[in-house]
């Protein structure tokens, strides 16, 4: 399973963000994902409110559910021990965290998912790479200083991507993207507009194979 899901995300490239999503509206997002070409989504844990980690894990549990085989669903922001293990039990493959946590990359592994811990700077990515990440997530800063004397870790581009810089961050040597509120945006899901949602998605995945 764990060698699929790796092999996916180097295929598709990008991960579409839900992040601050009611959870009854995440189907209907990943819906729209869905329609524009995405196959990985990601689906956060809110750190202000641990009382809504319970429903978020739901959430990703009914996505996971509705769509699989066809679609590869993630948990993000995870930040400790307990929320790997909540994301593993809702189904999600993959692990993305803001920072790097030694022992939520060995937990991650340890449940047979991919982790994907973000990081900064050289010392980050490979204290990250060496404990058994498999991606690791990097922001816009330093992007490519940074790929020139590390460019064997697998580093996803985190933060800002959009439409106008996709194509630069991949030309730079990332093997992917995460993509947020530029993408699954907040308006649009309050006002049902989920067709702007698949109209943006189709244009990142074209992007991401031309």
């Amino acid at each position: 399973m764990r060698e699929n899901v790796i092999e996916t995300i180097k295929k598709e490239k990008l991960i579409a963000i839900v992040r601050g999503i009611a959870p009854e509206k995440c189907l209907k997002v990943a819906g729209a994902l869905y329609a524009g070409g995405f196959r990985l989504v990601e689906i956060t844990f809110d750190q202000k409110n641990p009382d809504s980690w319970a429903t978020t894990a739901a959430a990703i549990k009914a996505v996971s559910e509705a769509y699989s085989g066809t679609m590869e669903v993630g948990a993000g922001t995870v930040t400790s021990v307990e929320l790997v293990e909540l994301a593993a039990s809702a189904g999600a493959k993959y692990i993305i965290s803001p920072d790097t946590n030694i022992d939520v990359i060995k937990r991650t592994r340890d449940l047979g998912l991919v982790s994907m811990p973000g990081a900064l700077t050289p010392t980050e990515i490979l204290t990250a790479y060496n404990n058994g990440a498999d991606f690791v997530n990097l922001g816009p800063a330093y992007v490519k200083a940074v790929r020139a004397p590390i460019s064997h870790v697998p580093m996803m581009a985190v933060g800002g991507v959009n439409e106008t810089n996709l194509r630069e961050y991949l030309d730079l040597g990332m093997c992917g993207a995460g993509i947020g509120g530029n993408l699954v945006n907040k308006k649009w899901v309050e006002n049902g507009e989920f067709e702007k949602i698949t109209e943006v998605a189709r244009t990142m995945v074209s992007i991401a194979k031309g």
